[in-house]
């Protein structure tokens, strides 16, 4: 079975997306996949700045979330969307791990030919579905391959219960969709 990380593009205490993402996780696991959860919170970034790089190289966390990345098959992303996109913190770690760190390193090693499965969370009606298009355009062009189902969540604050699973039976299916084809493309 497949190896198999989950992220949010969130770091804000109760975020729907980390309740999306850990949901998600939970899934995959009943599928017999096995799962990670990172927390981004967990691995602080400066914004990615090419002088940075080039006068001390990739930060350590930097590195840690990329090996992270090399160590699975494929990777789960829930999206907040902000202003139609997605996060800065999203895009600034997809930044770092895309820069490579050792002299023989392919190209985009953490990404090149992964599975990736894209969800987004939102109060709106839409559940956050605007971000997801330019989020999959971007994996789309570093190599990744993105799967075809995704979930966009809406009315975000009543969607989830006291222990992090959809109240709504027709977005949990539409969970199950995506978490399903996502373990099954990584395998």
């Amino acid at each position: 079975m497949p190896k198999l990380l989950f992220l949010s593009g969130s770091i804000r205490t109760d975020s729907l997306n980390t309740k999306l993402a850990k949901a998600a996780a939970q899934k995959a696991a009943e599928l017999g996949a096995k799962t990670t959860y990172l927390d981004l919170k967990d691995y602080e970034l400066p914004i990615y700045n090419g002088d940075l790089e080039a006068a001390s190289g990739l930060p350590d966390n930097a590195k840690k979330i990329k090996e992270l990345f090399v160590e699975h098959d494929g990777f789960f992303i829930a999206s907040p969307e902000y202003n139609g996109s997605f996060s800065a913190l999203l895009k600034n770690t997809i930044d770092w791990i895309s820069r490579p760190h050792t002299d023989n390193e392919p190209p985009l090693h953490a990404f090149k030919g992964k599975i990736a499965a894209l969800s987004a969370c939102s109060p709106g009606a839409l559940g956050g579905l605007r971000g997801l298009v330019p989020l999959r355009m971007l994996l789309g062009n570093i190599g990744v391959i993105v799967s075809p189902s995704q979930a966009a969540i809406g009315n975000g604050f009543k969607a989830f219960d006291e222990t992090g699973n959809l109240t709504d039976n027709k977005q949990d299916e539409l969970l199950n969709k995506v978490v399903s084809e996502f373990v099954n493309l990584s395998k």
